[in-house]
């Protein structure tokens, strides 16, 4: 692959194979990975969210990984404050910067600014999820009936997206449009040249990979990672201890459910946290990104 931009992009869902790609990239063209992965941000849960190991880290620099205390919730807004200032470093430094993660607000943040959102209603959000998680109800038909501008402008199918809008519009009585029109921040990569690169394996793999990955977790010392966590007693509502692993090895280490069954839970939680990253993906970043999931 060759790369002549300053800046190269990698989205894809977890377990997709993102890390291994920026690293090699990293080593190839004089890089700097820097993660845009809301979880692996937080410091002590390098195994249960994935983050590159020690090992990896050594391959090539790596910034913005494990940087923020569990204690803190951490927001898109201050995300892009910190990548921002890491970006000019980097390019100044006269290397390429590599952003790799799978969360697609911050990619959206990067490339398209951020717009001032309201805050959700914890019981309205959860409603709207759980909807989304069963598969069940005609969301399109929702949305069209409390706010038809924002309908007309979604696809039927793009559920993850409607869903973020029937919970704005039942917070705030406002349309995500009337939001989306106000003034954004200028868009980070407004000014650089972007490679964007975009891993989407077939969901029967990436699931092989999520059941398999969680039981390596189990190996390599997860149970004691979130026996850690809750020794910090960190705040129960903090983004932290809801990582994908956290709630289902602490109801293990209260004996509420055996290993099998956290495990269990915790490949089941992976699963529908990749296909709400890969429906996100495939819908809005198919355009001009580049697939390499097979490359």
């Amino acid at each position: 692959m060759d790369i002549e931009e300053d800046v190269v992009l990698i989205a894809g869902p977890t377990a997709s194979g993102k890390s291994a790609l920026a690293i090699k990239l990293a080593q190839q063209f004089n890089g700097v990975v820097v993660n845009a992965d809301s979880m692996q941000i937080y410091d002590g849960l390098r195994i249960v969210t994935a983050r590159p190991s020690a090992e990896e880290e050594s391959m090539c620099e790596h910034r913005l990984f494990g940087t923020v205390s569990p204690h803190e919730a951490y927001s898109v807004a201050k995300w892009l404050e910190d990548a921002e200032g890491h970006l000019k470093d980097i390019l100044t430094s006269g290397r390429k910067v590599i952003f790799v993660g799978g969360t697609g607000l911050y990619f959206s943040a990067m490339l398209d600014g951020l717009s001032p959102m309201p805050p959700i209603d914890a019981d309205i959000r959860k409603k709207w999820r759980d909807i989304y998680d069963a598969g069940g109800d005609d969301l399109h038909g929702e949305l069209l009936n409390r706010d038809p501008e924002m309908a007309a402008k979604l696809k039927p199918l793009d559920r993850q997206r409607i869903t973020r809008a029937l919970e704005v519009y039942d917070s705030t009585g406002k349309s995500l449009l009337e939001w989306q029109d106000k003034a954004a921040h200028e868009a980070l990569l407004g000014f650089v040249s972007t490679k964007k690169l975009l891993i989407l394996p077939e969901r029967s793999l990436l699931h092989e990979r999520i059941n398999a990955r969680f039981h390596t977790m189990i190996e390599n010392g997860a149970i004691e990672e979130v026996q850690s966590l809750l020794e910090m007693r960190v705040a129960g509502n903090l983004p932290v201890m809801k990582a994908i692993g956290v709630p289902q090895l602490s109801a293990y280490l209260r004996d509420e459910v055996s290993l099998d069954e956290a495990i269990q839970l915790a490949q089941a939680a992976s699963r529908q946290y990749a296909k709400r990253q890969y429906t996100w993906f495939r819908n809005q970043f198919s355009d001009d990104w580049q697939d390499v999931s097979s490359s």
